[in-house]
């Protein structure tokens, strides 16, 4: 019999920090799921924006997995797993590089097709919102991988350049330094375009 709280957490389960949720993990594994409920909707989020839906159940699990396979290690004096997270969600991703390029690129090509669309405003804001979109996919797949990564991170993953720091495993300063480059690099490309990154 699964005695769950209504919150649909184990029983005897009182949701705090993700670090108390970790070290409790340890002993009692069926903590660990407080964690999947609390960060794998933002994971999964993220890792639609990068590598597109069909991959993101697929990189969720396997972060989630080689975290509870990681989580003895886990720094106890970081209360937030999120960063821990999307450090792991970012090398997971790393494997699929290749394939994220690809999608960026396939993403560039893609454009609505004027014989199958009837000829109206709507039509023009979507080819013009496409190309833009476009432009941007085809400037993310020229950044250098460290670049796109941290940038990705700040902007999609919504995490702070600390946070993004903890999650690549370098320091602040570099995240910083990558996150302006990278920016740059898409101003250069993108010419008056603001893509709000």
């Amino acid at each position: 019999m699964d005695m769950r709280h209504q919150s649909g957490h184990p029983a005897g389960v009182t949701v705090t920090d993700d670090a108390t949720v970790i070290a409790r993990s340890r002993d009692d594994p069926e903590h660990f799921a407080v964690l999947f409920e609390r960060h794998a909707p933002v994971l999964k989020r993220y890792v639609i924006l990068r590598l597109g839906e069909d991959a993101a159940d697929d990189i969720v699990a396997e972060t989630f997995i080689a975290a509870f396979r990681q989580r003895a290690t886990y720094d106890l004096t970081r209360e937030n797993a999120r960063p821990w997270l999307y450090g792991i969600a970012t090398n997971c991703i790393g494997r699929h590089r290749r394939r994220e390029i690809t999608l960026y690129k396939a993403l560039s090509r893609k454009g609505v097709d004027p014989v199958d669309e009837p000829f109206t405003d709507q039509v023009h804001e979507r080819v013009a919102a496409h190309r833009l979109r476009d432009r941007l996919l085809r400037a993310l797949a020229g950044l250098p991988a460290g670049h796109r990564d941290a940038l990705l991170l700040v902007t999609w993953g919504e995490l702070s350049y600390e946070h993004a720091a903890q999650s690549l495993g370098v320091p602040v300063g570099t995240v910083r330094s990558r996150v302006n480059r990278a920016r740059q690099k898409l101003r250069r490309k993108l010419g008056d375009i603001d893509p709000t990154l």
